[in-house]
C-alpha cells in the first residue's frame, strides 16, 4: 500500500507518494481511509487490524502504528485523537473512491450517454487491480475490497449501457466476451453481450449466449436465468424493432451549413487494445471543458500526451478523438507536425495554421503573410465554437503554441515524443504519460489483429513474443501483421526467428520509415545533442534493468554534474525514463538500437565495470571493515567510485543496486571482463549472504569459477569456491559446501594466503557446526585461531574465540564457554566490529541461558539486539528477539516473551518469510506449552 500525501499536511511534502510497510499498519491506514471524515473507536480499529484475535500488546502497538502513519503523512494531525476513537483527516474527495462515487452519481444523472459514458470512464480509471490487495485475508477488510469490487462492476455494467447507447456495439463484442468468461453468474454481462451481438448481425451467436448461460445456471447453480433475460431472448428471436442499434449522432450544429465544418481525424487504427486508464482521463478532461451546467462557463483544456518511440501515441489519439467527436460540432482538425520524422521535415506553424483556416472556407486573400496574425486569424475563426484540435507528432512546445485556440470549450490533444513540460507550466496543459502496454493489453492487441483460436492454441508462445517486443505497441503491430501474412504458419516459427535475432531489431520492419522500429527510434535520436546522443549510445553497454547517475557518469568518463543535463534531455524525450529519483531505464528495443549504435568499444564498458567493481569493494568493507580490499589497482581515468559515508548507506546502495550487480557479473564474463566478474562476485558475497539471496549467491559465483578458470587465477578460483561454499551452506547442501571450503583451502595454502586459510578454516567448522559436529568442528576453529594469531589479526581470533564458545556450550562445557565468548566480546569492541560483537553478545546469552542465568542471558540479547539494529540486519534481529523472548519466558516473563516474539513477527511478515509461521505458533502457544524454540546462532563468519 501507498499513501499519496494530499491532504492537511505540510506543503513540503504535498503531492508525494510514499509506502506504507506492515500488514498492520498498512490495515489501519486502510481502516480509517474508508472512514473518511469518521471517528472509529479503538476497540474497533483493533478489532479490524488483527482481525478479531488481538495481542495483550494491541492498544501500544496501535498507538506506535498511529505515530507511524503520522510520520509518513507529514502532520501529527493527519490522524487526529478523539475522546471516541481516531479519525483521518481529509479533505473532501481525498481518496479515489469518493471521486469515483462522484462520477457515477453524476453519471445517472445525466440524460446524455455520451456524458454518462465520459464520468464513468473517470470512476473506473480510479481502480487500479483488486481492491485492497495488501491487506487481504482480514475479514472487515476483504469485506469491504468485495463491496468496491461490486461498485466496480456496478460501473462497467454502467458504462456498457452508456456505449450501447452510442452505438458502440460492434466495439464492445471482444470486451463483452472476456467479462463473461471471468464472471460467469454475472447475467448483465451476458445481457449485454446478446445485446451487442445482435446489434452487430450475429443473432445465432446471440441466441447461442444465452443458451449457454441457461445450461450453466442449470448445472451449477440449479437456477434458471433472469426473467430480463429471458425477454431478451424472446426479442431477439422475434427481431424486435426496439433492439435496433440508435440512430448515429448528428455532428452538425443547427444553422451550420456541413461544408464549413471540418472533419479532418485520419482513419482510426482497427483493432485497438487496451489504454483504460488513460481513455478514461481524457475523458475526465473533456468533462472539465464542458460547460458546467445550463449557464456555466466552459473551459479550454489542453492535454499533452507525450511517450517514447512506437508506444501508440497517434493511435490512441485518434481512438480517443473518434470516440468523442460528436462531442465537438463545430469540427476536428487534425496536423502530423512531423517532429520525429527520419527525413527532418518537420511542419512549420504557418503551414499548419494555414491547413486550418483553409479548412473553415478562410479565403486565401484573407490571411496574412506574418505568423503571429495568421495566428490571430485562427483563433478569431474559432471564437465560440467547440473544436477538437488533434496536433501530432510535435517537436518542441514553440511548433505548438502559435496553433492553440483561446476559445473556451475547445479542446487540444497534442502528442508528442518529448514531455512539454513549458506547455504544462505555462499553458496550464494536463500532462498524459503513454507508457508500454501491459501484458494483457499485449495479448489483447494480437487477439484483435490475429483471432482468439489463434492465440489460445500457442498461449506460451505469445507470451514469449510479447516479452520479445518489450510490451511496445508498433513491434507488436509489425509482428502481428507478419504473422496474419502467414496465417498457416504456427507462431512459433516467428518466435524463434525472434529469438535468433535476439540482438538485433531486424524482425522489427515493417515494409517503411513508419512501421520500421529502427527508422521510428532514429527519428528521437537525430533530435539529441551530441552529448546526450553519445550518453545514448554508452548506455547500450550497461547490463541494466536501470541505472543512476554516478554509474552513468563514470560509463561517459564525466563528472555527475555534467552528465545530469544529458539525462535530463534524453529524459525529456522519452528515450529514457526516471522510473524512481536518480534512477534511469529503457525498455529492451531500445536498449537494442542504443547497443547497435554504441559498437564494442571496451574502454567504455571498462569504466563501466571500473565504476561498479570499486564502488561495490568500498560498500562490502562497510559491511565487514575486516574484509580484505579485492581491488588493487586504482580504476581507470574517468571513473568516480561511489563511495559511503557508514555502513547504512552502504547496505541501501547495495540493495538499489543488487540487479544491476547480478547483470555486471553476467556481462564481464561475457565481454572479455573475467576479473572484473570474479572479483565483482566476491565483492557481493556479504550482502547475499547475510540477506539470504542464496540462490542469487550461487548463480554468481558459478559465473565467477567459470571466469577465474579461463584467467587460471588461483585466488579468484579459491574466492569463488568460498562464495559457493557459503550458498551451498545456506541451502541446506553441507556436502557440498564442506567440498568446496576444502578446495578453496587447498588453493589458499597454495598461495600463502594465512588470512584467508584461517577463515576458511573457520567456516569449514561453521559447516559442521550447521549439522550439529560441534565436536568435530572444534579442531578447524582452533587452527584458524593460530592462524590469526600469526598474523596478528584480532578481529579474526575474536571471531574464533566466539565460535569456540559457541561449540562447547553445544557441547555441555557452559563454564568455559562463557571465558572464550567474554573474550570475544572484548576484542570485537577493541576492534570496532560491531557485526562481530552483535554475533559474539547472541552467544554469551545463549550460554548464560544454558546455565539457568536468565537475567544476564537478557542483558546479552538486548546489547546484541541494539547492534544489529544499528546494522539494519533485519533477519538477524528476528532470531535474537527469538533468543530474546525465549530467556523471557524461561525467566517467568511471559509478557516480556509475549513481546519480543511479537517484535519477531512483525518484522517477518515485512519480510515475507516463512519463519513467521514458527514464531505465530510460538505465541499461540505460550503460556500453554513449554515448548522452546529451536537455537540457531546469528554468526556469519567472514
Amino acid at each position: 500500500m501507498q499513501v499519496r500525501l494530499l491532504g492537511p499536511v505540510d506543503a513540503t511534502v504535498r503531492g508525494l507518494v510514499r509506502p506504507v510497510s506492515g500488514l498492520r499498519r498498512r490495515a489501519l491506514l486502510a481502516a480509517l481511509a474508508l472512514h473518511p471524515g469518521h471517528t472509529v473507536s479503538a476497540d474497533r480499529l483493533i478489532d479490524i487490524v488483527w482481525d478479531g484475535v488481538p495481542p495483550s500488546t494491541a492498544s501500544n502497538s496501535l498507538q506506535r502504528h498511529i505515530s507511524y502513519l503520522r510520520g509518513e503523512l507529514g502532520a501529527r494531525t493527519a490522524i487526529a485523537a478523539r475522546p471516541q476513537g481516531y479519525v483521518l483527516n481529509l479533505p473532501d474527495e481525498a481518496t479515489d473512491l469518493e471521486v469515483a462515487e462522484r462520477f457515477i452519481r453524476e453519471s445517472r444523472a445525466s440524460q446524455d450517454p455520451a456524458q454518462r459514458a465520459c464520468r464513468l470512464r473517470a470512476a473506473l480509471a480510479l481502480w487500479r487491480g483488486r481492491p485492497l490487495a495488501d491487506v487481504s485475508g482480514l475479514s472487515w477488510l476483504d469485506e469491504q475490497a468485495e463491496r468496491l469490487s461490486q461498485i466496480e462492476l456496478g460501473a462497467i455494467e454502467a458504462l456498457l449501457d452508456a456505449r450501447l447507447a452510442l452505438g458502440e456495439h460492434a466495439l464492445l463484442v471482444t470486451e463483452l466476451e472476456g467479462l463473461t468468461r471471468r464472471h460467469p453468474y454475472r447475467e448483465q454481462f451476458h445481457h449485454q453481450l446478446m445485446l451487442a451481438l445482435y446489434r452487430a448481425g450475429r443473432q445465432a451467436d446471440a441466441l447461442a449466449v444465452c443458451h449457454r448461460l441457461r445450461a450453466t445456471l442449470a448445472e451449477d447453480l440449479g437456477i434458471d436465468p433472469a426473467r430480463s433475460l429471458r425477454d431478451l431472448e424472446a426479442a431477439i428471436l422475434r427481431q424486435d424493432s426496439a433492439l435496433d442499434p440508435p440512430p448515429a449522432p448528428v455532428s452538425v450544429r443547427p444553422g451550420t451549413a456541413p461544408g464549413t465544418v471540418p472533419a479532418q481525424l485520419p482513419v482510426a487504427v482497427p483493432g485497438f487494445a487496451g489504454r483504460r486508464r488513460e481513455l478514461a482521463r481524457l475523458d475526465a478532461l473533456l468533462a472539465a471543458s464542458e460547460p458546467a451546467g445550463p449557464t456555466g462557463p466552459a473551459t479550454m483544456v489542453i492535454a499533452a500526451l507525450s511517450g517514447t518511440a512506437g508506444v501508440g501515441k497517434t493511435a490512441f489519439a485518434v481512438h480517443w478523438a473518434h470516440q468523442v467527436a460528436d462531442r465537438f460540432p463545430d469540427g476536428q482538425l487534425y496536423v502530423n507536425l512531423r517532429g520525429f520524422d527520419a527525413d527532418g521535415s518537420v511542419v512549420p506553424p504557418a503551414t499548419a495554421i494555414r491547413g486550418f483556416l483553409d479548412a473553415f472556407g478562410v479565403p486565401e486573400q484573407r490571411i496574412p503573410a506574418d505568423l503571429d496574425a495568421q495566428a490571430g486569424l485562427y483563433r478569431s475563426v474559432l471564437a465560440g465554437k467547440r473544436v477538437l484540435v488533434l496536433l501530432d507528432n510535435a517537436r518542441d512546445v514553440e511548433q505548438i503554441r502559435p496553433l492553440l485556440p483561446a476559445t473556451p470549450g475547445c479542446l487540444v490533444l497534442t502528442t508528442s515524443r518529448d514531455q512539454l513540460t513549458p506547455l504544462v507550466a505555462t499553458e496550464g496543459a494536463w500532462p498524459l504519460f503513454l507508457n508500454l502496454l501491459t501484458e494483457e493489453e499485449a495479448r489483447d492487441l494480437l487477439t484483435r489483429r490475429l483471432g482468439r483460436d489463434r492465440i489460445a492454441a500457442e498461449s506460451a508462445t505469445v507470451d514469449d513474443i510479447i516479452a520479445r517486443c518489450a510490451r511496445l505497441p508498433l513491434a507488436l503491430a509489425v509482428v502481428a501483421a507478419r504473422a496474419a501474412g502467414q496465417p498457416g504458419f504456427p507462431l512459433a516459427v516467428l518466435a524463434t526467428e525472434l529469438r535468433d535475432a535476439a540482438d538485433g531489431l531486424d524482425p522489427f520492419h515493417g515494409g517503411d520509415p513508419a512501421t520500421d522500429v529502427r527508422a521510428v527510434f532514429s527519428g528521437s535520436y537525430r533530435t539529441l545533442t551530441s552529448g546526450a546522443a553519445r550518453l545514448f549510445r554508452l548506455l547500450g553497454l550497461h547490463p541494466g534493468p536501470d541505472v543512476g547517475q554516478p554509474a552513468a557518469a563514470s560509463l561517459a568518463g564525466l563528472s555527475s554534474a555534467q552528465v545530469r543535463p544529458l539525462l535530463i534531455e534524453l529524459t525529456r524525450t522519452h528515450l529514457l525514463t526516471e522510473h524512481r529519483p536518480g534512477r534511469y531505464a529503457f525498455h529492451d528495443l531500445l536498449r537494442l538500437y542504443a547497443r547497435e549504435l554504441a559498437g564494442t568499444d571496451d574502454g567504455d564498458r571498462h569504466r563501466m565495470f571500473d565504476h561498479y567493481l570499486h564502488s561495490a569493494d568500498a560498500a562490502a568493507r562497510l559491511l565487514d571493515p575486516h574484509r580484505e580490499p579485492i581491488t588493487r589497482s586504482a580504476p581507470v581515468d574517468g571513473v568516480t567510485p561511489e563511495r559511503f559515508a557508514d555502513h547504512a548507506r552502504a547496505l541501501s546502495w547495495y540493495t538499489t543496486e543488487k540487479p544491476v550487480l547480478l547483470a555486471a557479473v553476467e556481462q564481464a564474463a561475457r565481454t572479455g571482463f573475467d576479473r572484473h566478474s570474479w572479483q565483482l562476485a566476491w565483492t557481493l558475497l556479504d550482502f547475499l549472504d547475510i540477506h539470504g539471496y542464496w540462490q542469487d549467491l550461487t548463480a554468481v559465483q558459478r559465473t565467477a569459477m567459470t571466469a577465474a578458470r579461463r584467467l587460471a587465477d588461483r585466488s579468484g578460483q579459491a574466492h569463488a569456491h568460498w562464495g559457493l561454499a557459503r550458498s551451498q551452506a545456506k541451502l541446506g547442501h553441507a556436502e557440498a559446501a564442506y567440498r568446496h571450503f576444502r578446495h578453496a583451502l587447498e588453493l589458499f595454502e597454495q598461495l600463502g594466503d594465512r588470512t584467508s586459510q584461517a577463515h576458511t578454516q573457520l567456516n569449514l567448522g561453521w559447516v559442521l557446526d550447521r549439522q550439529g559436529r560441534y565436536a568435530e568442528a572444534l579442531p578447524h576453529v582452533r587452527q584458524a585461531i593460530a592462524l590469526y594469531e600469526s598474523i596478528g589479526n584480532r578481529a579474526g581470533q575474536a571471531d574464533g574465540f566466539n565460535a569456540v564458545g559457541w561449540y562447547l556450550t553445544h557441547l555441555g562445557d557452559h563454564r568455559q564457554a562463557l571465558g572464550y565468548c567474554r573474550r570475544a566480546v572484548v576484542l570485537h569492541v577493541e576492534t570496532g566490529d560491531e557485526h562481530g560483537a552483535s554475533q559474539a553478545w547472541d552467544s554469551l546469552g545463549q550460554v548464560y541461558a544454558n546455565l539457568g542465568d536468565h537475567i544476564h542471558a537478557t542483558e546479552c540479547y538486548l546489547r546484541a539486539l541494539d547492534l544489529v539494529r544499528r546494522l539494519r540486519i533485519r533477519y538477524n534481529e528476528t532470531i535474537i528477539l527469538g533468543h530474546l523472548g525465549d530467556a523471557r519466558q524461561a525467566a517467568g516473563d511471559v509478557t516480556g516473551a509475549r513481546l519480543a516474539w511479537q517484535r519477531a513477527l512483525t518484522i517477518l511478515d515485512q519480510l515475507d518469510h516463512p519463519d513467521a509461521d514458527w514464531i505465530r505458533t510460538q505465541l499461540h502457544q505460550l503460556g500453554t506449552t513449554t515448548a522452546r524454540p529451536v537455537r540457531q546462532s546469528v554468526s556469519s563468519i567472514p
